[in-house]
């Protein structure tokens, strides 16, 4: 059983920084829509922080009903949380690696503080900032600030793809919410690329 994640990362680090982020990623390896960052930064004085966000736990472990009820919660419980998105154009553009950074930047500015610590899942590093970070293995199941930033990223990415199901609904974005699903790659094969699907992508038949 995967164990809940937790504040053990994040109080080592409040006595030397009262502000740090949890970013985490969504979308990544889609074939259509953006890759979506959530960034929060969660209060270092808050004796009822873990109760009060139980529950939150990687994004992927939850339902869609179940991150819709935690994304409220966690956005008052935060100082602050921000989202950043990069482009399906960005990321042909780019390549998912640069536009993951770029929206995670994006993420960080949504932010009304500026951090002084991040963390990051493992894939997501942002030495191009010069802020003190630590990218952790299996981030979203250990840092509570992760896992809240990739509940946050899932389900604006997910309301966003719903929203562009209505403009392209042949694709059945709602659905699959753009990744490589069977009957998304036989709507690409059939109907070919949408302005919202990455070119780059290979096409796996």
């Amino acid at each position: 059983m995967i164990s809940s994640p937790d504040l053990s990362h994040e109080q080592e680090l409040w006595p030397a920084y009262k502000y740090i982020a949890g970013l985490d990623e969504a979308g990544r390896g889609a074939l259509a829509g953006p890759v979506c960052v959530g960034a929060v930064i969660l209060p270092d004085d808050d004796p009822h922080l873990t109760q009060t966000l139980s529950g939150v736990h990687d994004s992927k472990q939850l339902t869609p009903r179940k991150r819709h009820q935690l994304t409220p919660r966690i956005k008052e419980t935060a100082l602050t949380w921000g989202i950043g998105l990069a482009s399906a154009d960005e990321i042909d553009e780019l390549g998912i690696v640069p536009a993951t950074r770029l929206a995670a930047n994006r993420a960080i500015e949504a932010l009304s503080i500026f951090p002084e610590f991040l963390l990051t899942d493992f894939r997501l590093e942002l030495p191009e900032l010069g802020v003190s970070q630590a990218a952790l293995v299996k981030g979203d199941q250990r840092s509570l600030s992760i896992a809240a930033a990739s509940i946050l990223a899932k389900t604006a990415r997910d309301d966003l793809m719903r929203e562009l199901d209505s403009q392209y609904p042949n694709y059945r974005l709602g659905i699959h919410k753009g990744y490589g699903t069977l009957s998304h790659r036989r709507a690409i094969i059939q109907l070919g690329f949408s302005p919202i699907h990455r070119k780059t992508f290979q096409l796996k038949k």
